[in-house]
């Protein structure tokens, strides 16, 4: 209990200020109301409550009354009173992620059935569902890179356009995998958490390697995808080049729980952050008694001017 009285407060402390109109307003009604200051002046002090009938009135709680307690009632919920602090309802939301996917006619071998491009829609698949309701942007890039879906939540639609891409509606051959991470870095410009970037690739040419030095913004996690036996020294070298991690594909999940893992490494930064908890707004539980104090409006007589 003392716990909780030491951290009362208002979020919105200066709506109490409100409460300065509301008293000087009530103060003039109960001034002009009272009927003894009307005629003090005229008739003896000792005389007047004789002869003044229903004098008293001005003693009994008067529509002013009442409406002055809902001023100072409503004015404490909407100030915002505080005690207790729970959890965000963002604290637990994923990061975002822009998943940029080669679609090139190498991606279409056979060495990971049925070819490596249906592979990664698998695995990306399998990494949305483990992501639900985190927001995800779609980047294809061969010789061109195109911006495909911007960051959205709806895994559903990146899964189904995913599907949907082919080397034959590329415009452009080659590994324009630099202005790729251009465009994901602008996708996830506009996330709070800065999100990261999920490259899904079977190669890296080495003149598309050089433009990859220095990489900034976002983290970045490659996904090889080719076969286990194979020699990826070529990708992991762009790798480095470009701050990124390598994950290879594997025929289970352990390519995808990795690939998570390192997606997901910024949700303990977010808390550190201050951003997994807020105050409890505790105003509506003063909403009850305006509703019982609104009751009182519906007797017959009652007037306010």
């Amino acid at each position: 209990m003392m716990d909780a009285l030491a951290a009362f407060h208002f979020l919105r402390p200066l709506w109490l200020l409100a409460l300065l109109p509301a008293a000087a307003l009530w103060l003039i009604e109960r001034r002009s109301s009272d009927a003894l200051q009307q005629w003090r002046g005229v008739i003896d002090p000792a005389l007047l409550p004789y002869l003044l009938v229903g004098a008293d009135r001005h003693k009994r709680i008067a529509p002013s009354d009442w409406l002055f307690l809902a001023w100072i009632i409503a004015t404490l919920a909407v100030a915002g009173p505080a005690w207790q602090r729970e959890p965000s309802p963002f604290a637990q939301a994923k990061p975002a992620v822009a998943v940029v996917l080669k679609v090139t006619p190498s991606m279409l071998t056979q060495d990971l059935a049925p070819t490596r491009l249906d592979r990664a829609r698998q695995k990306l698949a399998d990494i949305l569902a483990a992501r639900e309701g985190a927001s995800t942007a779609l980047v294809a890039y061969a010789g061109s890179a195109h911006l495909v879906l911007p960051a959205t939540p709806d895994s559903g639609v990146v899964l189904d356009l995913a599907k949907a891409l082919s080397p034959r509606i590329m415009p452009k051959e080659g590994d324009d995998l630099a202005g790729a991470l251009t465009l994901a870095r602008r996708a996830l410009a506009s996330s709070a958490d800065g999100g990261s970037i999920l490259v899904m690739a079977d190669t890296i040419a080495p003149e598309a390697a050089a433009d990859l030095a220095g990489n900034k913004g976002p983290a970045v996690t490659l996904l090889a995808l080719v076969p286990p036996d194979t020699d990826t020294s070529g990708v992991a070298d762009a790798a480095r080049a470009m701050g990124a991690t390598t994950i290879p594909t594997t025929p289970d999940q352990v390519d995808v729980t990795a690939v998570l893992r390192r997606l997901d490494s910024s949700d303990a930064a977010a808390s550190v952050a201050g951003e997994g908890e807020h105050w409890r707004e505790a105003g509506y539980w003063l909403v009850p008694l305006l509703a019982l104090l609104a009751l009182f409006w519906f007797r017959r007589g009652w007037v306010l001017t």
